[in-house]
């Protein structure tokens, strides 16, 4: 039996705790369908696009980018338009926006940025063109920050099985954002357990290994099945 944890929309927790921005957090915390949300606010076709949209922009995306993919072709939309969802995404994330802003200064004017974790990225301009890579300075912080969380994660985890009695399990290193276990049927429900715990945990051990106040919740989705094929939300 497999067993898969998730750790629920962690780059838009990663994004909005880094930036703090004060609409995100809320609907972090009040558990409100953001991609729906924004998905009516954007006057987006589908849920699946807004989504798409959010996470592609949170890393860069620009509106010639959008009205360029064949990803989006359903949305009707040229780059002007694009445009306009980008500035209205803007306008309600606006602690997102200035954060982007922020760092991309930091970057052109020190050559590096340094998470609260300690992680450190480094970037220069094209040799040739003296551009800055926008995309790499916005997105490196997000998914460094994932990775650290999914790191002491996995370590919380291990540490409170091994308090426990359970055999026969294989613990798999964590899969981008999951963490994979096979075990017998048997000890799903004390393994659920444990990995909801793990994530409630995560904000306290969070502050009190990197020494940094993580003030939005982290919760994990946990998924059952005999392959990842016929995986089944527990």
């Amino acid at each position: 039996m497999l067993l898969q944890c998730d750790a629920k929309g962690l780059e838009w927790v990663c994004a909005s705790f880094l930036s703090q921005d004060k609409v995100a957090a809320e609907e972090i915390r009040n558990e409100i369908d953001q991609h729906h949300e924004n998905q009516t606010m954007l006057k987006l076709p589908t849920r699946l696009i807004a989504k798409t949209f959010v996470f592609r922009l949170i890393y860069g995306g620009s509106a010639y980018s959008y009205a360029h993919d064949a990803n989006f072709t359903e949305c009707g939309l040229n780059e002007k338009k694009w445009q306009g969802v980008i500035d209205g995404f803007y306008e309600k994330y606006s602690g997102l926006k200035q954060w982007h802003i922020a760092i991309m200064q930091e970057a052109q004017a020190t050559g590096r940025l340094v998470l609260p974790t300690g992680r450190i990225y480094t970037y220069e301009p094209n040799p040739k063109t003296g551009d800055w890579p926008r995309t790499t300075i916005l997105n490196y912080p997000v998914q460094g920050l994932g990775a650290d969380i999914m790191a002491l994660a996995r370590v919380s985890f291990f540490n409170k099985l091994k308090k426990t009695d359970l055999k026969d399990y294989l613990l798999t290193n964590t899969v981008h954002d999951s963490i994979l276990i096979d075990t017998k049927e048997e000890n799903t429900e004390v393994l659920y357990n444990l990995l909801t715990q793990t994530f409630k945990d995560l904000p306290a051990n969070f502050q009190k290994l990197f020494g940094v106040e993580f003030n939005l919740p982290l919760v994990c989705t946990i998924d059952r099945g005999i392959n990842w094929k016929e995986m089944e939300l527990i």
